[in-house]
């Protein structure tokens, strides 16, 4: 299989995308209604649904205010959150099936280009355009193109999944970049054309308990690690501890001597970081308090230039990428004095991406996550930003859509939680 990292333009097959959204609707979201439910049935992805999102909740005035902004005359940006890897693209799907059909959508060059030249005409007939990391000039002038012909575009502006469906975080440029530029264009031939970037955010409740599901999630990744099986403590306690002990690693890879009785998680980790900071900084040889946002940035332009031996690009490789898997235990881990079981499954699937590599097991895991247990999607469209009526610098754009992205998750939660829909624990991540 050849690895292709050129940008091919998709050809869009309007047939293969209907039959594949009866195949998403069926097989990969609901299941198959009288099997879904049954042993050994519902052992079977196929039969379950692999993502096993049984029902989807997407109210018609969200759904008609996205629509209103999809169509000729428009360029339209559809920017989803991204807690969740695959089902994602399973309910991006869902979303423009219901409001744009021939919407392209943004994935990653690894599943566009890195399965060989077969899958790559799968994908590329399904409209996906692939990102390609240091080159996506020419990804970014096809969906300008595309846009201006009234079909929409869809991109992830969180980047990469970070399995945390209560908090988005920062946003990256494009879609605001690309929805000026369409603006331009459209302009230029109709002064009335419009533009907008169109947030929508989507959350996944569990239908009911998945406790066991869950322990045995737990209890495989412990195994998987070497790290001593605390099947008597709580869930959220055995995640923590798996979490810990990770760090635990880390410190001493880092020199440090170990953490005082009674450190927090987050204390630990910035010591970690720090010295992991330090000594990339030198190694690319930026100048001194450059933050940790910033610096795996960096580092990654200094990689592209690759004016470096290959001992110390692997060496700075390594550094950048040990930095941005601490990192992805973020501050809204320790926010709160409660820990659902959904956000219980996102630790575990976090981890298991993140540090089980090897088997077959784990590698299916990483492309195709399974879920505990059945679930319930709940998607909301926040007012979308229109370009043409925004004279903003695009970092304020960028803020407002965040804005309104975070609102809508946390009013989802909070109504969720109302009714009872979560089940909680006391959260040992949490630290006065």
């Amino acid at each position: 299989m050849g690895r292709i990292d050129v940008f091919v333009a998709p050809r869009p097959n309007p047939a293969l995308i209907s039959v594949m959204t009866i195949v998403n609707r069926v097989v990969m979201l609901h299941g198959v209604p009288g099997f879904r439910d049954l042993l050994p049935f519902n052992r079977l992805a196929g039969l379950r649904g692999v993502s096993n999102v049984r029902h989807i909740d997407f109210p018609a005035a969200d759904r008609q205010r996205l629509q209103a902004c999809c169509g000729w005359g428009q360029a339209t940006f559809i920017t989803p959150n991204h807690p969740e890897f695959f089902t994602d693209w399973m309910i991006d799907k869902e979303i423009v099936s219901r409001v744009s059909p021939l919407a392209a959508s943004w994935a990653t060059h690894g599943v566009v280009n890195g399965l060989g030249r077969l899958m790559q005409k799968f994908w590329l007939a399904n409209n996906l355009i692939a990102q390609i990391p240091g080159n996506t000039e020419a990804a970014k002038a096809h969906s300008v193109d595309w846009a201006l012909k009234g079909h929409g575009v869809l991109l992830h502006p969180e980047g990469a999944v970070g399995w945390h469906s209560n908090y988005v975080g920062p946003l990256l440029p494009g879609a605001v970049e690309m929805g000026l530029e369409a603006l331009k264009h459209g302009r230029e031939t109709d002064k009335e054309f419009k533009a907008w970037v169109a947030p929508v955010v989507w959350k996944l409740a569990f239908t009911g308990n998945v406790e066991r599901a869950l322990a045995r999630e737990c209890a495989y990744v412990e195994k998987n690690l070497k790290i001593a099986s605390a099947a008597n403590g709580s869930l959220p306690e055995r995640v923590y501890r798996i979490y810990s002990t990770l760090l635990s690693r880390d410190e001493q890879a880092c020199g440090l001597a170990a953490a005082a009785e009674g450190a927090s998680y987050a204390d630990r980790q910035q010591d970690v970081l720090a010295v992991l900071g330090r000594e990339l900084a030198a190694a690319i040889a930026a100048e001194p308090g450059l933050d940790m946002a910033e610096l795996p940035r960096r580092s990654r332009r200094w990689l592209r230039d690759g004016k470096a031996d290959a001992d110390e690009q692997k060496r700075v490789r390594k550094l950048t990428e040990t930095i941005q898997r601490i990192q992805r235990v973020g501050p809204w881990a320790f926010a709160n004095q409660t820990i659902t079981q959904e956000e219980i499954a996102e630790h575990l699937k976090r981890i298991r991406n993140d540090y089980c590599k090897g088997t077959l097991r784990d590698t299916v895991n990483r492309f195709v996550p399974q879920p505990a247990g059945p679930r319930r999607a709940h998607i909301r469209v926040p007012e979308p930003l229109g370009l043409h009526a925004y004279d903003g610098s695009v970092d304020e754009a960028l803020a407002a859509l965040r804005s309104r992205m975070q609102e809508a998750v946390t009013r989802i939660a909070t109504e969720l939680e109302a009714a009872g829909g979560f089940i909680s624990y006391p959260n040992p991540f949490y630290h006065r």
